[in-house]
């Protein structure tokens, strides 16, 4: 459990030096996510202690949101003076994401049903 945890560690440090120094505009444990999924797919998937401990950590992800949570509460007189430039990027946002997977959806349904030619 320790070299998994170490492993995903590693992956996300590296993911934040990368995106340090390139000053890229994506967050570091974003790209060691994906540099992490990369390293997975070329070696056939997770070793089975890193499967248990990724499970583990899944189990338990609704912990990870009590920061966010205190967050909140800790800038809640903020949040009641801003609350309607909230409210409005909040639902255009969600609008916005709602009507691009829509286009998406659309584009691969139509994708999945060309006929396709017979050489």
């Amino acid at each position: 459990m320790i070299g998994a945890i170490t492993l995903l560690l590693v992956f996300q440090l590296l993911g934040e030096v990368l995106s340090r120094a390139f000053e890229l505009p994506i967050p570091g444990p974003v790209i060691g996510m994906a540099l992490l999924f990369a390293t997975l797919a070329a070696r056939g998937g997770p070793s089975t202690d890193l499967r248990d401990t990724a499970q583990g950590l899944l189990q338990h992800l609704s912990l990870l949101f009590v920061p966010a949570g205190t967050g909140v509460m800790l800038h809640y007189q903020r949040l009641s003076d801003e609350w309607l430039p909230l409210v409005v990027s909040l639902l255009l946002s969600t609008a916005f994401t709602i009507a691009v997977t829509a286009l998406v959806l659309r584009r691969l349904i139509r994708r999945s049903q060309a006929p396709t030619s017979v050489p």
